[in-house]
């Protein structure tokens, strides 16, 4: 037997882990769910950035912002667009169809009862639901309509104590002087995102464009697939005139994105324990097996195979016996977080902390990303499992006698 080659003892090896069946399920299990655990771990990592950027797309900001250089340096409307029609060419020749102007302007809110300070979004009703989700989340009244209407975030409405049917006055330094308007609020919006419920305020661009003296707008938000917003970016800065730009939302949500890619990279240590406990459990497991198979190994050593092989059986033993389990948790992972991913089984779940999930720019809906790498991640756990086989199960196994080991007991 000592000439045995070494798809024998692959053979053999496999035989063995089916031989026993309670030990190898045992490992498989941990394996397994080391590996659901990572696959689901990287899929919230990936589905939190999605996430935040999904709300702060469809309900902050917008996926693409095509405005004049100088507006994203000074968001004033004297800073803002005259003219639509060159962006409205450009934005045909790059394949971006769907688009709405905004116009964007600080403003003084005055109710019966108080005023406050906010910023106001100046939109064109028809073209707004092409790249938000605002106009569909007004669960209270409804969504505007046509010129003298306003649309609030329901907090903002409790705090200046506004109903809907009841007016309100807007007060702005516009471009040809001191501005007002009276405006009768017909919705209230409830998105569950910290800024659009504090201090969202929606008006006609009609409305926007009398107020500020600015005939156009101050950005254009284009429509862009969740993920592909820097993609479209490029697209249509191609094709814009001379001192303008597009922006995907990434590039504009400031000190979030660094939390989001900071927290992405606190994430790998963190994914690299989870495999290196499922390879201790495993290493645990195989000592176990290893002083339990004392004398079996003695029998074998004693019938010709030699210690080298026999430690690199124990390696294959351990490698096809988490190769298993990591199979499993390949389509338990993946089930999982297909279904999360579809599901919105998670937002709900995270509501629950309140203020805090909000206050983050998210919604309540959370969804888990699939990605094909996480197969690869999870693939460490098999890997350094079978590694760390080679520390103290195979290196014993290479150090038996055979006569000590058909003594032990």
């Amino acid at each position: 037997m000592k000439g045995a080659r070494f798809g024998v003892i692959v053979r053999l090896a496999w035989r063995n882990i089916w031989r026993h069946r309670q030990r190898t399920y045992l490992l498989a299990a941990v394996v397994a769910y080391a590996s659901v655990a990572t696959i689901f771990y990287w899929s919230m990592i990936d589905g939190y950035k999605l996430s935040v950027l999904e709300a702060h797309a469809r309900y902050v900001m917008a996926p693409v912002t095509v405005a004049r250089t100088a507006w994203f340096d000074d968001p004033d409307p004297e800073n803002g667009l005259r003219d639509l029609a060159p962006l409205r060419a450009a934005l045909e020749r790059a394949g971006s169809p769907r688009y709405a102007p905004r116009l964007q302007f600080a403003g003084l809110l005055t109710s019966p009862y108080l005023s406050e300070g906010a910023f106001l979004l100046g939109v064109d009703p028809a073209a707004e639901p092409a790249v938000s989700r605002v106009p569909g989340k007004v669960t209270e009244g409804r969504w505007l309509e046509a010129p003298g209407e306003v649309v609030l975030g329901y907090k903002l409405a409790e705090r200046l104590d506004v109903r809907l049917g009841e007016r309100l006055v807007v007060s702005t330094a516009a471009l040809a002087g001191p501005q007002s308007l009276g405006l009768e609020v017909v919705g209230l919006v409830h998105a569950r995102v910290s800024s659009v419920d504090r201090s969202g305020v929606y008006l006609h661009l009609d409305d926007a464009r009398s107020l500020t003296g600015l005939s156009g707008a101050t950005h254009l938000a284009v429509d862009a697939p969740l993920g592909r917003e820097e993609g479209v970016a490029r697209r249509v800065a191609a094709q814009l005139p001379r001192g303008l730009t597009a922006h995907p939302v990434w590039d504009l949500v400031g000190p979030i994105k660094t939390d989001v890619e900071a927290g992405k990279k606190l994430s790998l240590p963190i994914g690299l324990l989870l495999a290196l406990f499922a390879a201790l459990a495993v290493t645990s497991t195989l000592i176990v097996s290893v002083l339990e198979r004392t004398r079996e190994f003695g029998v074998v050593l004693a019938l010709g195979m030699d210690n080298p092989k026999l430690g690199w059986m124990i390696v294959l033993e351990a490698a096809f016996a988490t190769a298993v389990g990591w199979l499993l948790g390949l389509v338990l992972g993946y089930a999982l977080i297909y279904y999360t991913g579809t599901h919105n089984v998670l937002g709900p779940f995270f509501q629950l902390s309140g203020e805090v999930w909000s206050e983050a720019g998210l919604t309540e809906e959370f969804y888990t990303h699939l990605s094909p790498v996480y197969a690869l991640y999870s693939l460490i756990t098999v890997v350094v499992s079978a590694l760390s086989a080679l520390l103290f199960p195979a290196l014993r196994a290479r150090r038996l006698h055979p006569s000590e080991a058909l003594r032990w007991d």
